[in-house]
């Protein structure tokens, strides 16, 4: 249940098109759990927090994630699960042919309704080369289908800054910056310096073997020496898009 079906059911006591009854069946389910067995669903939580469940779709099987997601769908809700491999996906697309697979970003979208714009001003989804573009699409994905207006800037590492300094205004366009790096992960601070926005780290697992699968860079990212700069764990593109959602959304 979110806000609009909360609102609609209250309208329909008071204009008696239901009964006291009605609504408080309905109202039982909240918070609004259900129990599959293997996972437990929380239907409540687009009410809670704004948007609904998302499902983690590494360890569980095809079917398990395709029964999720339809019961997500089923609720009138949009459903979405990221980390999805691509043969797990034709699996998925198989019992769900009108669910989408975003094949770079590894995520999975089935909407039951239109996303509508909700944030304040875009979010810039920035990479600092090609190889962290699979973390950055989850990212940008994902705040797409949380109503978000996104601006991806691609390749822009610190080994190059010509590049990113060519693309100022679309840096300063942005309300909130998700900046997606590996190697040394020095991205965010340079970016960071340039604007006057929230700038969401995100470090990756590229690198070569003293990047210690992401750790240099995230160690580096949580010692930016620029002001502003807020940190997510090693290849989390969609807790960055959350948090920017959160920030960029009224």
């Amino acid at each position: 249940m979110n806000e609009e079906r909360l609102r609609e059911l209250l309208e329909g006591l008071r204009s008696g098109e239901r009964s006291v009854d009605q609504v408080l069946d309905r109202l039982r389910a909240s918070p609004d759990e259900e129990d599959l067995g293997y996972a437990v669903l929380d239907h409540h939580r687009t009410l809670r927090r704004g948007h609904p469940e998302v499902v983690f779709g590494s360890g569980k099987t095809a079917e398990q994630v395709a029964h999720i997601l339809e019961r997500i769908h089923a609720r009138g809700e949009n459903a979405m699960a990221t980390r999805v491999a691509p043969d797990k996906a034709d699996r998925i697309l198989q019992v769900l042919p009108d669910a989408t697979f975003h094949e770079t970003a590894r995520v999975l979208t089935w909407r039951a309704q239109p996303v509508d714009a909700r944030g304040r001003g875009p979010i810039a989804v920035v990479t600092a080369g090609t190889s962290d573009q699979a973390v950055a699409e989850e990212a940008a994905v994902v705040a797409e289908e949380f109503g978000n207006t996104v601006i991806r800037i691609t390749d822009v590492g610190v080994a190059g800054l010509h590049r990113l300094v060519h693309r100022l205004d679309r840096l300063r366009a942005a309300t909130v910056l998700i900046v997606v790096a590996g190697m040394e992960g020095a991205l965010p601070s340079v970016v960071a310096g340039l604007v006057d926005r929230p700038v969401i780290a995100v470090p990756t697992s590229v690198g070569y073997g003293a990047s210690f699968g992401g750790l240099a860079a995230l160690l580096g990212m949580l010692n930016a020496c620029a002001a502003g700069v807020t940190v997510v764990n090693i290849d989390n593109g969609f807790g960055a898009a959350y948090a920017a959602t959160l920030i960029n959304q009224d």
